[in-house]
């Protein structure tokens, strides 16, 4: 690891609850004397306030040199959102675009939507400060009968960039490898989302009503890893779904090369990984083994595997690869594996 992911990893994130669920995947002892970044419990709402969202962004004009005078005229209807304290530009936009709040969208109306019991367990500065998340949980870890913990928990994210708008989102966490899941959530009260326009406010009644916060996220994901662990899959099984799923190409190549690589890690992780062979033969495992596979394992370019998968959650592409899974998995078992 390169002494730049780990110093991204100390500063721009915070990780609680350590004592439920142990150290985070990615996580680094600083060598440097830095504060340390994972706490025993929930993360205390000043220290998120103090170490990551301690900066505004502020909305500047933006100006072009004429090239034939040499003089700057201001661009109309345009505004560049910079940090305060080190000037970076995170976007360009019209000045329509109304960017929300770190504090007030990410702290505040968090503390407005949820029961007093819930906690920050995770806060995270992404690309470049341009991206905030916050992800809310309960106190204790859930337990399914056939041994599986997880964390229900909401999600909170806003950006400057446009990457993102405003998102409050329901997903569960999997302790065993420290994955991000949100197979079996429904699509109705997932998510709420309110884009970056001006005016733009919080709905707060509608938000609870469309989220339904954590509990009955806990009921869902438990039916939905219960329906799993007692649907069998054979071993010709898992070959049609490792062919549905990750076709190798005939001919020689990089693709075949690569997807010959990808074969070989996904049955290592189904035969012979402490995360998925506890499951394995079921449909369970099967899940189990693509989402670890993608967030530990796939090919990450440009970006910390950590702040990809981060940012997976956010924007849908882990709900997407998921459900991929699940479909082929179906198709091949001759079961509906989506709980009503």
């Amino acid at each position: 690891m390169s002494a730049e992911t780990s110093k991204w990893l100390n500063t721009m994130t915070l990780i609680g609850l350590t004592d439920q669920r142990g150290m985070a995947w990615h996580y680094r002892a600083s060598d440097q004397g830095d504060e340390p970044n994972h706490y025993p419990g929930f993360i205390p709402m000043d220290d998120v306030l103090r170490r990551l969202f301690n900066f505004e962004i502020e909305q500047a004009p933006l100006y072009i040199k004429n090239p034939a005078t040499g003089e700057m005229t201001e661009v109309d209807g345009k505004r560049a959102n910079v940090c305060s304290d080190n000037g970076d530009v995170l976007g360009i936009f019209s000045d329509s675009y109304e960017g929300h709040s770190y504090k007030q969208w990410l702290i505040d109306n968090i503390g407005t939507i949820l029961d007093d019991e819930l906690g920050i367990a995770n806060a995270v500065l992404l690309r470049n400060r341009a991206v905030a998340m916050v992800q809310v949980e309960v106190p204790d870890t859930f337990e399914t009968p056939d041994g599986i913990q997880f964390r229900p928990n909401l999600m909170a994210a806003t950006s400057y960039d446009g990457s993102l708008a405003t998102i409050y989102k329901r997903t569960c966490t999997n302790i065993v490898c420290d994955n991000t899941m949100m197979i079996g959530l429904n699509e109705d009260g997932q998510q709420f989302k309110l884009k970056h326009t001006k005016n733009s406010q919080l709905r707060i009644a509608e938000a609870r009503e469309a989220l339904n916060i954590i509990y009955d996220t806990a009921d869902q994901f438990t039916e939905q890893i219960n329906l799993l662990c007692n649907t069998k899959v054979s071993d010709q099984e898992w070959a049609r779904v490792l062919n549905a799923l990750n076709p190798i190409p005939e001919d020689d190549g990089r693709a075949q090369t690569t997807a010959l690589s990808k074969r070989f890690a996904l049955q290592e992780l189904w035969g012979n990984d402490d995360r998925v062979t506890p499951w394995k033969n079921t449909g369970w495992g099967v899940i189990q083994t693509f989402n670890t596979y993608n967030q530990h394992f796939a090919q990450v370019r440009k970006v910390h595997r950590a702040e990809r998968a981060y940012m997976n959650a956010l924007t849908g592409k882990t709900d997407i690869a998921d459900n991929n899974v699940l479909s082929a998995l179906s198709s091949i078992v001759g079961k509906e594996l989506v709980s009503a």
